[in-house]
Parts: C-alpha cells; sequence; structure tokens
C-alpha cells in the first residue's frame, strides 16, 4: 500500500477518521458524537494521525502529551487501529512510528499505551514493535451521586 501519514485537523478529515475508529470504539455509534469528542480532547492536545490511501482512512493513531510524577512529560497513545482489510501489511507500526518520532521532535522520552489484558494480538504487536509491559491498570466505576 502507499499510505500517507497526516494529521487529521479539519471537520471533515476527522470525520473520514470516524468508520476506522468504531472497529476500535465501537460504542461510539454516531459520527456527530464523535467528532465533538475529538474536537473536545484536541483542546486538550489530542492529536489524530490518519493514514490515507486513495483519499480515505485506513488506519488511525490518536495520542497527547502528558505528564505525571512518575514519568514525567510523555506520549500517551490513545487509539491505535488499522482497518480489517488493511491489517497486517506494517500500517501500525508505521501509525506507532510516526507518533514515536512527533514525540521525539518535542523532547518526549516515552511513548505509552495501554492495552486490554484479552487483546493477545495487540500485544504481540506491541512485544514485536519493541514495547515492554510496564504497569498494571486498575479501574472501577463512580457511580453518580443520587
Amino acid at each position: 500500500m502507499a499510505e500517507t501519514l497526516r494529521e487529521a485537523t479539519s471537520d471533515v478529515e476527522v470525520l473520514a477518521c470516524w468508520p476506522v475508529m468504531r472497529e476500535l470504539r465501537p460504542h461510539l455509534t454516531e459520527a456527530a458524537t464523535f467528532a465533538e469528542r475529538v474536537r473536545r480532547q484536541q483542546r486538550d492536545g489530542y492529536r489524530l494521525l490518519a493514514a490515507w490511501e486513495h483519499g480515505a482512512v485506513v488506519g488511525l493513531a490518536g495520542w497527547r502529551v502528558l505528564e505525571t510524577l512518575i514519568r514525567g512529560r510523555f506520549c500517551y497513545v490513545d487509539d491505535l487501529v488499522v482497518r480489517a482489510d488493511a491489517r497486517r501489511g506494517g500500517l501500525g507500526a508505521r501509525l506507532l512510528d510516526g507518533v514515536a518520532e512527533a514525540a521525539r521532535a518535542l523532547g518526549l522520552p516515552h511513548l505509552v499505551l495501554d492495552t486490554g489484558i484479552d487483546n493477545v494480538l495487540g500485544q504481540r504487536f506491541y512485544f514485536r514493535h519493541g514495547m515492554l509491559p510496564g504497569a498494571l491498570r486498575f479501574a472501577m466505576p463512580i457511580e453518580a451521586a443520587p
């Protein structure tokens, strides 16, 4: 494939990302809601690197700069997805490398992401890409006060 990597910034470009993002985030059932959430996150520094082929999005990497006491400033990858029919061609690695290159240009020393415990294929991909597990994340729902 001859994909071009470039950031999705306009409303049209962000909306073009929605069908691919839905493969990773199926709970996002409406394009308008997706675009609204992306725009809100972009105000907080979220960036959406898209892989384009013949004018269509075939892969995405959503990322942002975070800062914590344990790591300092670092690059956090929120989303990484390649359209099902475009997988196994190295595009996921190209997207991750593209994010790492942008992070390096910002002087960020680490790239971090979370993946599901049951995402064995994703974990194999991350290991092959030289990433190692660094933590186990715990979460719990917080119910709204009555």
